[in-house]
């Protein structure tokens, strides 16, 4: 079972809240990583410079707070690394037929009340929910 952290969950979340506002704030953007990652890719976008800033901020801060604290965080996994694959390529496929990822709909959207993003998230996270019980309770669990 994973480790319950209230605190720290509530303080990810706030950042990520606060860096959505604040990308809507000043370049009127969606934070979406799907979306943020795709203008950083052939062709580049014009405004790749706000992008790569924003994907390494995602990259470089967990390595800071880590370096900050005496915490380790392991990078094993249960499961086999081709169903880690398979899973990528199914999210890859839901985010393009969904318009968006999880960050642009769930945090981005819901909070702008887009019926688009509502329904996007309710989705996503009854396929979340369906999926965790058939792998742990149906199939046994990784």
């Amino acid at each position: 079972m994973t480790e319950f952290t209230p605190l720290m969950s509530l303080l990810g979340g706030t950042l990520i809240g606060l860096s959505a506002v604040l990308l809507m704030a000043f370049n009127g953007r969606i934070a979406g990583m799907t979306g943020i990652l795709t203008g950083l890719l052939p062709p580049v976008s014009s405004d790749w410079p706000w992008r790569a800033a924003f994907i390494a901020g995602a990259i470089v801060a967990p390595m800071l707070i880590l370096a900050a604290s005496s915490q380790a965080i392991s990078f094993e996994s249960p499961v086999p690394a081709p169903w880690i694959a398979i899973s990528g390529l199914i999210a890859g496929v839901g985010v393009y037929f969904g318009s968006g990822c999880t960050s642009g709909h769930g945090v981005c959207g819901m909070a702008r009340l887009s019926p688009r993003s509502l329904a996007a998230t309710v989705i996503f996270m009854a396929t979340a929910t369906i999926t965790v019980f058939v792998v742990r309770h149906v199939l046994g669990g990784f």
